[in-house]
């Protein structure tokens, strides 16, 4: 094993050499009996060069990867991938590579195996060693080391929920293979999900294994930064796994709710998003389905209505409810927690729009205002074209009124003209987005359009989300108008308890993403067919001078030798592939352009979103905490805060039902106290926001590193905040 320094060298030879081991280690459990009794020096002499390179390989704990936020514990360093599967490989070694777990077909057919002609494999080729950064620098080698983990990533990484009673009765090698049939099937399979679950639940192995299948599906949905296939693939598939096996998968996947429940406090902020929409979409299914009752037990739940609203186990139980919603109707879902009907409290409301100018009772507005949205209205279903619309503004609204009446009354009364549908909306944004963006053609009046929209859909997330969005697709505001929106203390005082700014900031940052990795294809695709046409246009020209060359003298004259249509027609075509070739040049050229200027608005977008992650987190973040760690923020308890409830024991489930042991399925007190106060809730919560961010968009982060560095992450910067960025880019934190 030929190693180098990490911290001196290049940065890429770790992850490099560790994809090539895992790749060596994971063939032994099916071709180790084999190689071992053919062929024992050469699989001796790979163990022991494998050996030699774990002895001198450092120790990979990625936080930033972890599904949980392990920054306090301070026990035993939990063994990574590459050293956990050594060790299953080393037992299985000393075992003489017996495995239950693999078939062994070959066997009937032995002789004719031997007898049969051998051939050999070919040279393998492998990618050479990236080069060293030409600067040494922490940010160059960061940047490498970056681009080295997205180029060989890990398969897998375990997520260990149900205890290891489950699975007591397995050798160490048979949870891996496993686990490597489940991820070949979900790999091959994707896209037909019923083919997946039949083919899981046929695995041939001499054991019962729902608890691991199950452990390896969430640790694929759940999985950091991202899952390999799209997260609905594996709510689909463990439907159909709870179909397949109803007397026992609906039970461990119950379990394995309840147990990721009692840890939710301490998940990963990405994880706990996809928890919430995956739950949501999977109680939403079975809830209307007839042939199959998939009802969740919410009165084992109703106790968080004695937490704090900023508990994040009571948060977690409201933003399910309120995707379910979503999905489903309102009277549906209230019915569906009968059994717990104070849960009623954690719904969203059931009212529709609030709109300002309906004429209610309770809407002071005065009757001037509301004649201007009625007179709107009548010009809308007039059918007046937006141009139109835009003088009566100028002319009559505008001077009168100004500016901020003006704002309210037409973009409160488009969104209501809007709000019947979503075909509806598009079609107001559509004709009359003109008029929004005359009204609001700066930053700050895109800002109150947001806002506008806010208290226009307050009683309704889904539809603020929506609307936002589509706005932006149109440009009738900006993705710095977005974040100003979200950081506005109104928006701020919600970060622990909601997830409703934060999904307005996903979508802006995902779709700024979008446009850029867009960009990027439509370049590369470009810049193959500039290749393609400047070939076909060279072919042409040299066919055209070929024929040209090919003159004869007539009495002293030059006289074309090739027929003449034909030297015509190759005139043309290479005219055609220059035209071509320069129309393409052109057309990469303006995407280039495009490129490097959405390249900049992302920096500024980055500068902006991180500026305010900073400055209201510096505002918040007590000097208690600059330590470093989040334990000072989770040990600063306040008494008043208290709740008079038990504790259920960690991850442990009861063998009959798959319920937490010690917990009360009637709702009755459970040992589930949070004590954190809201102050240090609400920075935790930002904080996993902040880490969830940089992991999630660290490809588009790390161009922009230095002016971040300068500006941003300085030494003024709370230690907490640097540290919550660092993990999610993965990068070194000795620079703090």
């Amino acid at each position: 094993a030929i190693t180098v320094d990490e911290e001196k060298g290049n940065p890429s030879w770790q992850p490099r050499a560790d994809f090539y081991v895992i790749c060596i280690l994971s063939c032994l459990p099916w071709g180790g009996a084999e190689l071992a009794e053919q062929v024992p020096e050469e699989i001796e002499r790979v163990l022991v060069g494998i050996q030699a390179y774990l002895s001198i390989r450092r120790h990979t704990s990625d936080s930033g990867l972890s599904f949980f936020e392990d920054d306090e514990s301070g026990g035993d360093v939990e063994k990574d991938f590459l050293e956990d599967l050594w060790e299953r490989i080393q037992v299985l070694s000393s075992n003489g590579w017996k495995v239950e777990s693999v078939p062994r077909p070959h066997l009937s057919f032995e002789a004719q195996l031997v007898a049969g002609k051998s051939h050999e494999f070919g040279p393998i080729s492998c990618p050479e060693q990236p080069e060293l950064p030409s600067t040494i620098s922490a940010v160059a080698y960061g940047k490498q080391k970056h681009d080295a983990e997205l180029k060989y990533p890990q398969r897998m990484r375990r997520l260990n929920i149900f205890p290891a009673s489950k699975t007591e009765d397995l050798q160490p090698i048979d949870r891996f293979v496993v686990e490597e049939y489940l991820l070949d099937v979900l790999l091959f399979f994707n896209g037909c999900r019923k083919e997946c679950a039949a083919f899981m639940v046929g695995l041939p192995v001499p054991f019962r294994y729902e608890y691991l299948m199950a452990e390896t599906i969430f640790s694929q949905l759940l999985l950091l930064p991202q899952p390999p296939f799209k997260p609905i693939y594996y709510t689909l598939v463990i439907m159909d796994l709870c179909k397949a096996l109803p007397g026992a998968f609906p039970a461990v996947v119950a379990g394995a709710v309840r147990a990721l429940f009692d840890k939710i406090a301490d998940l990963d902020m990405e994880c706990r998003t996809r928890l919430i929409l995956w739950f949501s979409h999977h109680l939403n299914s079975w809830l209307h389905r007839s042939n199959f009752q998939f009802i969740w037990p919410w009165e084992e739940w109703a106790y968080v209505l004695d937490l704090p609203k900023w508990a994040p186990q009571r948060v977690f139980v409201q933003e399910v409810l309120e995707r379910e919603v979503r999905l489903s109707y309102w009277d549906k879902i209230k019915q569906s927690i009968e059994n717990a009907p104070a849960l009623e409290e954690l719904l969203p409301p059931k009212g529709g729009p609030n709109f300002k100018y309906s004429g209610a009772d309770d809407q002071e507005k005065t009757e001037q205002e509301q004649a201007l949205s009625a007179e709107l209205s009548n010009k809308v279903k007039g059918r007046q074209t937006a141009r139109e619309i835009i003088l009566w503004i100028e002319e009559t609204v505008y001077p009168i009124h100004g500016q901020e009446i003006t704002l309210s009354v037409v973009i409160q009364t488009l969104l209501d003209i809007g709000s019947k549908s979503f075909t509806h909306l598009i079609t107001v944004l559509e004709r009359y987005g003109q008029v929004m963006a005359k009204l609001c053609s700066d930053q700050d009046k895109q800002v109150m359009l947001i806002s506008e929209v806010g208290s226009y859909w307050k009683n309704n997330a889904q539809m603020t989300a929506i609307t936002i969005d589509r706005m932006m697709g149109y440009r009738l505001i900006s993705n710095l108008a977005i974040v100003r929106w979200v950081f506005s203390p109104e928006n701020i005082e919600q970060f622990h308890i909601s997830d409703r700014p934060w999904e307005v900031l996903r979508n802006a940052v995902s779709k700024t993403y979008n446009r850029i990795t867009d960009l990027r294809k439509e370049i590369s695709s470009l810049k193959k067919s500039v290749v393609s046409v400047e070939e076909a246009a060279s072919k042409a020209k040299a066919d055209l001078e070929t024929a040209e060359s090919k003159l004869t003298l007539v009495e002293g004259e030059p006289v074309l030798g090739e027929n003449p249509t034909k030297l015509k027609h190759l005139k043309s075509v290479a005219e055609k592939t220059k035209e071509e070739a320069v129309s393409m040049h052109d057309s990469l050229e303006a995407k280039e352009a495009l490129f490097a200027r959405a390249l900049d608005e992302n920096e500024v977008l980055f500068l902006s979103l991180y500026k305010n992650f900073s400055n209201v987190l510096m505002e918040r973040l007590p000097d208690a905490s600059r330590d470093g760690t989040l334990q000072s923020l989770k040990s600063v308890n306040g008494d008043s805060m208290a709740v008079d409830i038990e504790e259920p024991s960690t991850m442990e489930v009861d063998d009959e039902n798959e319920r937490p042991k010690k917990s009360q399925s009637n709702g009755g007190k459970t040992t589930n106290g949070y004590n954190v106060r809201e102050k240090e809730q609400w920075c935790l919560s930002t904080l996993g926001y902040v880490k969830a961010f940089s992991r999630q968009y660290a490809s588009e982060i790390w161009p922009h590193i230095e002016k971040l560095d300068a500006e941003v992450f300085t030494e003024d910067a709370h230690p907490l905040f640097r540290k919550a960025v660092y993990s999610g880019l993965r990068r070194l934190s000795n620079e703090l």
